[in-house]
């Protein structure tokens, strides 16, 4: 659990506009900074497997924040993954940026095709 001060700090720095507190930005911040703390725990605690589990469920929910945000967003989200310094994010970014690669060479196809249907 993170204390006031530095949730605050936290919220201010990634806030979208003054009486934001629960933006997806601010969340993913928030988890992030819960996700290391609970990473240098169980690197002193080796076998507390409940701090494990909710290690892990904060990382879950922070991947869903994500893609949500990617999905809504992508110039924030690209934003915030830099700010953040998230491998996840730069690996969903390559993959999303793979995705639209695929669909730009089906249109090209297409194109082409009917180009040559029509010299026909």
């Amino acid at each position: 659990m993170l204390e006031k001060k530095l949730k605050q700090r936290i919220i201010n720095k990634y806030k979208t506009h003054d009486k934001d507190t629960g933006s997806s930005h601010v969340q993913i911040a928030i988890l992030t900074e819960e996700i290391k703390q609970l990473t240098e725990h169980l690197n002193r605690h080796k076998h507390d497997h409940s701090s494990r589990r909710g290690l892990l469920r904060k990382v879950n929910e922070r991947r869903k924040l994500l893609k949500y945000l990617q999905k809504e967003d992508e110039k924030g989200f690209k934003e915030l993954v830099i700010k953040l310094k998230l491998k996840i994010g730069k690996k969903m970014v390559e993959e999303e940026e793979e995705k639209q690669r695929k669909e730009q060479e089906e249109l090209d196809a297409i194109k082409k095709a009917a180009e040559e249907k029509e010299e026909e």
